[in-house]
């Protein structure tokens, strides 16, 4: 099944090389190993560390500071490969942070702060896995992000509250999001907020951090925490970028995150359609496989073809994206992680359907990526902020919010 996936697109050298030594890291953990991850709440440390060994965190790391200096072509499979691989979304998500954390760091950082931090990310001495972003009163609506930093001679004062951050227990900094310049004071309400990179160890010693793991019924390997802020003192060299434009220095490069969003997702649905294929082949009943029942065949069909035009969709992008070509990248990733998510729901929930009673049974795994994909649906953003910016921004209907 996952040969057939496979020729849904032609790769290229670096994407095949990308995609052989993903494989190849991947085999080393069995299923057993991601359902006793998932069973205990327990980030894979070992999983990460080996592809941390291998160079794989600083795929997007520029040559210069030790990195692959590879792009989005090659991180989609990367990425797609790491899900399909046995470990679902979760897995992905558990190596995504520390792989795109470092853009903004490549992209708008001082000299210094990029000679300091990115050669200890390409080498997996230095982990920048948690973004700061979302807040209680704010969700998706960022620009009413209620988190100050205010200038004090040589630092910056934070206070404020941070919810659904994740991977803050394994990372050496945060990328933190923050309001400079009030919300009432500037002209545009994307204006006057802020990037700073906040080590997490000096927080702490501040007794300016405080932390709190929220419990949740997916994605249980990537923990995630509610933090709260209170005087804590950041040194003005940690400004990330332009002081004030930082909510713009966030969405620069967005759209190809999406893709690689899109790609985890597929991944997923290949992993979860695989299992269904392979247990409908085996179960009998009545003297035959289940799989040459119709009732059957059909959902695995469709979320098969579903999942391949979501894969053409997200693969065309991404090559799009590194090419010179003009093209509405914000077009195509909005709708490849549209269809990619609800792709690999389908995929997930026919996985289930298949299996019948030991659908829901964690020994067969298909009921933790049915949750996954279920998780897909609603992050980075919603399936309907998807169809928001298509609605808006390519049919040119009037802004509904």
């Amino acid at each position: 099944m996952a040969r057939i996936l496979d020729e849904a697109v032609s790769l290229s050298d670096s994407q095949q090389l990308v995609k052989r030594n993903i494989q190849d890291i991947c085999s080393n953990f069995d299923a057993e190993y991601w359902r006793e991850k998932a069973t205990e709440d327990e980030y894979p440390h070992e999983f990460v560390d080996t592809l941390t060994e291998h160079g794989w965190m600083g795929i997007l790391v520029p040559e210069e500071y030790g990195g692959a200096g590879m792009g989005t072509r090659e991180t989609v499979v990367m990425m797609e490969e790491i899900a399909a691989g046995g470990g679902g979304f979760s897995a992905a998500q558990a190596v995504h942070g520390g792989v795109y954390n470092s853009v903004p760091i490549t992209e708008y950082a001082s000299e210094e702060m990029k000679d300091d931090l990115l050669p200890g990310v390409a080498e997996g001495k230095t982990s920048i896995q948690a973004f700061g972003l979302t807040e209680p009163n704010a969700g998706s609506n960022s620009p009413a992000m209620e988190t100050r930093a205010e200038r004090d001679g040589d630092e910056y004062v934070v206070n404020g509250q941070k919810i659904w951050i994740s991977r803050v227990d394994v990372s050496d900094y945060i990328v933190l999001v923050a309001r400079t310049t009030p919300r009432d004071e500037v002209e545009k309400r994307t204006k006057g907020i802020s990037m700073f990179l906040v080590d997490l160890d000096d927080a702490v010693q501040q007794g300016a951090l405080e932390m709190e793991t929220i419990p949740k019924s997916a994605g249980e390997l990537v923990h995630s925490y509610e933090l709260w802020f209170d005087d804590l003192r950041v040194p003005a060299e940690n400004l990330i970028g332009e002081e004030g434009n930082g909510f713009y220095q966030v969405l620069d490069g967005l759209n190809e995150e999406r893709l690689v969003i899109a790609a985890e997702c597929i991944g997923l649905g290949r992993l979860a359609l695989e299992r269904a294929v392979d247990y409908a082949n085996e179960r009998e009943v009545f003297g035959n496989p289940i799989g040459s029942n119709q009732a059957i065949q059909h959902p695995l069909a469709e979320a098969y073809a579903r999942l391949q035009a979501a894969k053409q969709l997200t693969y065309n992008a991404a090559d799009r994206a590194a090419s010179d070509d003009a093209v509405d990248l914000g077009a195509q990733a909005n709708a490849a992680k549209f269809l990619a998510a609800d792709a690999a729901f389908q995929a997930a929930d026919a996985a289930v359907q298949t299996h019948g009673g030991f659908g829901i049974a964690k020994e067969y795994d298909v009921e933790r990526y049915l949750r996954e994909a279920r998780l897909t649906r609603l992050v980075p953003i919603t399936q309907q902020l998807a169809l928001n910016y298509l609605g808006e921004q390519v049919l040119g209907l009037p802004r509904s919010y």
